[in-house]
């Protein structure tokens, strides 16, 4: 193995270890994050089933952003949606036999990449062009936004301009799966895409892309309209009026 796949492997290694372990380190900041007032944003479900239904319109079709803003609605769900198909049509470099719907969406997450691309420049272009967008923006923002460019082009680039060694790609990526890397082509391309993705799984779980598990834990979103039926009282506010008795 030469030293640029070994290197690759232990980059790889070491952000799919910081990526879990930062996720599931947060996520448990949000689930013992106390919400002690009732703040479901208006009009609310009454019922924990119509809270699991706005969740879903609001995860699988950008609800409340629709609402306010059909220009970033669209952007958003042009960069969401475009990269979901890209994501699953990757998984055919992690399956072995690749599962027949993951053979199916091939072509569709293809093009899809041209769909994440336009929505990231388009959601970028409002943080120069809307004054209160920019206004707030800081230097993190843009970076993240052109992380995310760089990873869409430098795909593309692949697909349709200066195309890899699927094959070995695949290879090494299943050898790492089970613990038996194999060597990684050394196109300059591919070495780029690779290193800015490992650069996003380790940015992840530190950065405001966590708005991904965060929408599940928004008490604005996940709480029910039950402020008349029932005193909502937070965990921590029960053991101190259970200690002043």
């Amino acid at each position: 193995m030469s030293l640029v796949s070994a290197l690759y492997v232990g980059l790889f290694y070491f952000a799919t270890v910081f990526l879990v372990v930062g996720l599931v380190l947060r996520i448990k900041t949000y689930a013992q994050t106390p919400a002690p007032l009732k703040i479901p944003t208006m009009p609310a479900p009454r019922t924990e089933t119509g809270v699991a239904l706005r969740m879903f319109r609001e995860v699988a079709f950008f609800e409340s952003l629709f609402r306010s803003n059909k220009w970033i609605w669209l952007f958003g769900i042009l960069f969401h949606f475009g990269m979901l198909l890209v994501l699953l049509r990757h998984l055919r470099y992690f399956t072995e036999p690749v599962w027949f719907w993951v053979n199916w969406v091939q072509p569709f997450g293809k093009y899809a990449a041209f769909a994440m691309l336009a929505g990231l420049l388009g959601l970028w272009a409002r943080r120069f062009l809307v004054a209160r967008i920019r206004y707030i923006s800081t230097p993190s923002d843009h970076l993240m936004l052109a992380l995310l460019v760089g990873i869409a082009m430098s795909g593309i680039g692949m697909s349709f301009l200066v195309h890899t060694d699927i094959i070995s790609v695949k290879a090494f990526f299943l050898g790492m799966l089970h613990f038996s890397p194999q060597s990684l082509p050394t196109d300059p391309l591919l070495l780029v895409h690779l290193g800015l993705v490992a650069t996003l799984m380790i940015i992840f779980p530190i950065s405001k892309l966590l708005h991904a598990p965060g929408v599940f834990f928004s008490p604005t979103r996940n709480q029910t309209d039950s402020s008349r039926e029932q005193r909502h009282i937070a965990d921590w506010a029960k053991e101190l009026e259970a200690g002043e008795r």
